[in-house]
This record gives C-alpha cells, sequence and structure tokens, in this order.
C-alpha cells in the first residue's frame, strides 16, 4: 500500500520542501564549484530508472549533481585519473554527500526516490544477471539500502544484493531505517570510497564476480 499509494507523495512534498529550504546552500555550493572546477559546478550524465510497465525497459533519465572531479587532462588531451582530478573541494563534497543535491530535482519530477537503489551507469544493463537486474524495479534513490550500509566499500555482488533485497521490502518503516542510517554513515564519513580507489571501481559483469569468487576458493584451498 505504501509502495504504490503514498511513497510518490510523499517523495514530491519532501523534496519540493528540502529545495525552498537548502535554496541558499545550493546557490552558495554552485558558485564556489563554479570557481573551484574552472567552470560548470554541475554534473549530469544519463542514468537507468525504473522498469517501464509498457515498454519493459529502464527508463533513461539525467541526473544531475555537484561536480566533484575537474575536467584536468594531460599533454595528450585525455583525463587524470580520478585521484587527481577529485580535489580537496570534491573530497568535502563526496564525504558529506552534499554533491548529491541537486538530486533533489530527479525526485520532483520523479525520476528518482527519496529512498531506492543507486541510479548506476547505462552501460551497466547489459552486464546484469536477471536477479541483479530486480533493482530497476523501483525508483532510484537520493540514497538505498546499500547506501547507508557500507556505500562505496561494498562489493558489487553485497551491493546487488541489498538493492535487491530492498525492492522487495519496501515500506515505510524501511525507508526511515535507511534515512537514519544514512545519516549516521555521512556523519561517520564511512564508505566514500572502495578501499585502494579514489570511488568505485568498475562492474565489469558477473562473470569477474565468479572469477573473483573461484580465486577466493583457490587461495583457502592452497593455504589449508
Amino acid at each position: 500500500m505504501y509502495a504504490k499509494c503514498f511513497k510518490r507523495g510523499i517523495d514530491f512534498t519532501l523534496s519540493l520542501i528540502a529545495l525552498v529550504v537548502l535554496f541558499p546552500i545550493l546557490l552558495v555550493l554552485a558558485v564556489i564549484g563554479a570557481v573551484a572546477m574552472k567552470g560548470n559546478p554541475f554534473f549530469t550524465q544519463m542514468r537507468p530508472g525504473k522498469i517501464s510497465k509498457k515498454t519493459g525497459k529502464e527508463k533513461i533519465f539525467k541526473l544531475i549533481k555537484f561536480r566533484t572531479m575537474s575536467n584536468a587532462k594531460d599533454k595528450d588531451g585525455n583525463l587524470l585519473p580520478d585521484d587527481v582530478r577529485l580535489n580537496t573541494y570534491g573530497r568535502f563534497l563526496r564525504s558529506t554527500s552534499l554533491d548529491e543535491l541537486p538530486e533533489l530535482l530527479n525526485i520532483l519530477v520523479g525520476d528518482m526516490a527519496i529512498v531506492g537503489p543507486r541510479p548506476l551507469l547505462v552501460k551497466y544493463l547489459d552486464r546484469y544477471s536477471d536477479e541483479q537486474r530486480h533493482r530497476h524495479d523501483v525508483r532510484p534513490g537520493l540514497t538505498g539500502y546499500a547506501q547507508a550500509h557500507g556505500r562505496n566499500a561494498l562489493s558489487w555482488e553485497e551491493r546487488f544484493k541489498m538493492d535487491v533485497w530492498y525492492t522487495q521490502n519496501v515500506t515505510f518503516k524501511v525507508d526511515i531505517g535507511i534515512l537514519f542510517a544514512t545519516v549516521r554513515s555521512v556523519l561517520k564519513h564511512e564508505g566514500i570510497s572502495e578501499e585502494g580507489s579514489a570511488t568505485m571501481t568498475e562492474f565489469m559483469g558477473n562473470a569477474d564476480v565468479a572469477s573473483a569468487e573461484a580465486n577466493a576458493r583457490n587461495m583457502e584451498s592452497a593455504n589449508v
């Protein structure tokens, strides 16, 4: 009942109120971001959303965030590595999750929800298993179960299991629990990036997951 009748209305109302209340902060961050990033302070990218019942395919929408990485390039015109382009201001935005605030606009127009699986890259669509694709049975969220319980420190397998679990357990109580867990995670600066990486490594598909699991089992056997 909550997921079908009330969740979207709550998302619309809360995102509208948040945009009005937080407008001064959004404006200040946009100005500072324009200076820190030497240009456009916003980052936009096409992301997959909820699967349409009519077409059976994910709705592709334009996600908007504050930019956290510069467009610095090497002498050959190639973008520098993520850890180089992620400057001090960008690290601050990520550690506080302030870079996500513009997504309130995505929530307002209905492309996203306040709580749901985080929207990933369009190119991952062909790499999901049938089970993993169920993460798109609901609207993607500003925060989600995986985001609140490990964030980028989770493996892809762990993240997808949490995402699918959420789609099968959407209740008001679960959403409130995720919101509180998200606040706690942000305040503790947990899971901002994957260990050994400035961001999250690319999901290459389930063959890589199976290979990693096989390697782990082989190492355990060798140590016995």
